[in-house]
């Protein structure tokens, strides 16, 4: 009987050990990873610099609870949007936060957002200040709505339009700065890649090269324009953050033939679907 009650004695000790150590996995297990990558659809500028002096995140769509990413001593970021292409992407963030819903984050400006556009001289380049006020005032705020699973890491790409954020104030000479820019998650879209190259005839070189700083725009089949990227010194472009579905590519460049994907690509969840070879066709004059 002593024995019985002996092993019964046990039993409830190591059960109840069982669930106090489930209960402190329960606790340490309610945080997620969260990573912001910041890319770029290309607009026609030799550079767009932005300083970028914040970010923040929320739970709530409330203008309260806002909470900083970034350390202590955080230095101020100036990246020049152009840049980011063909894979290459500025890591805003890398950090571990509370699980739960996500509702917005936001990037805070600076003062120091300059363009630099070609000049009336050739090979002139001028640099013009970029206004940036309701940026400056609030910070840039985007809706990401997503529940954040403990244990799990989310990956979000915040593709900027240059083309779309960037705004000629009248005859003033003066540019302003709106961010328009597309946010998806890593886990929920898959990419494009592919090479472009060509013919350059005024360097007298007989073959196809790769071809840099061709614009490569993605659109529906049913021809709705999603976003744009921009190829690199190699010719290799890559376009990220696409939802599950079919796509086409079109080029339209003045020193080549408009092109057009004759079959659909087909882009899954987590995959990079490989365009291949993309090869521009130079007109016969």
């Amino acid at each position: 009987m002593k024995k019985n009650v002996l092993l019964i004695a046990i039993f409830m000790i190591a059960l109840l050990g069982f669930q106090s150590c489930s209960t402190e996995n329960d606790k340490v297990i309610t945080t997620s990873r969260l990573q912001l990558k910041l890319v770029d659809s290309p607009g026609d500028y030799q550079e767009v610099n932005v300083e970028i002096v914040d970010v923040l995140y929320n739970y709530s769509e409330n203008e309260e609870g806002w909470i900083s990413i970034t350390p202590e001593g955080f230095t101020p970021i100036i990246t020049d949007l152009t840049k980011l292409i063909a894979g290459n992407d500025l890591l805003l963030s890398d950090v571990i936060i509370p699980s739960g819903m996500l509702k917005q984050v936001r990037l805070v400006l600076g003062d120091n957002n300059t363009l630099v556009i070609e000049g009336e001289q050739e090979g002139e380049n001028v640099t013009t200040h970029l206004d940036t006020p309701s940026a400056q005032q609030s910070g840039l705020k985007l809706k990401l709505n997503t529940e954040l699973e403990p244990g799990y890491s989310y990956t979000f790409i915040l593709d900027w339009d240059v083309q779309k954020s960037i705004v000629k104030a009248g005859n003033s000479g003066k540019y302003n700065l709106k961010p328009v820019i597309r946010v998806n998650t890593e886990v929920n879209s898959g990419s494009i890649n592919g090479k472009i190259i060509g013919e350059i005839l005024e360097d007298d070189i007989n073959g196809s090269v790769p071809l840099k700083e061709i614009i490569v725009n993605i659109y529906t089949t049913d021809g709705v324009y999603v976003t744009q990227s921009l190829t690199n010194e190699n010719g290799d472009f890559i376009i990220r953050g696409l939802d599950a579905g079919n796509y086409k590519i079109n080029i339209e460049d003045n020193n080549y033939i408009n092109y057009e994907s004759v079959d659909t690509i087909t882009v899954n969840v987590g995959e990079v679907t490989y365009a291949g070879i993309i090869e521009l066709i130079v007109p016969v004059t």
